[in-house]
């Protein structure tokens, strides 16, 4: 997969998580422990974004 097409597909999943969050979090009885796993998922592929973007 070119370094564009991985950005792309990393952006979707980066979406995605904020959606699977807001979900989570809209319910009465979300599960913390859930929302920090997300959390940190999302926050790796922002990372991972950053860094592909500041090598091309």
């Amino acid at each position: 997969m070119t370094a564009h097409g991985q950005i792309n597909h990393l952006t979707n999943q980066h979406k995605k998580l904020e959606e699977i969050i807001a979900a989570e979090l809209s319910h009465h009885d979300w599960d913390e422990a859930r929302v920090a796993a997300l959390k940190k998922q999302k926050l790796r592929i922002k990372d991972e974004l950053e860094r592909l973007k500041s090598v091309h």
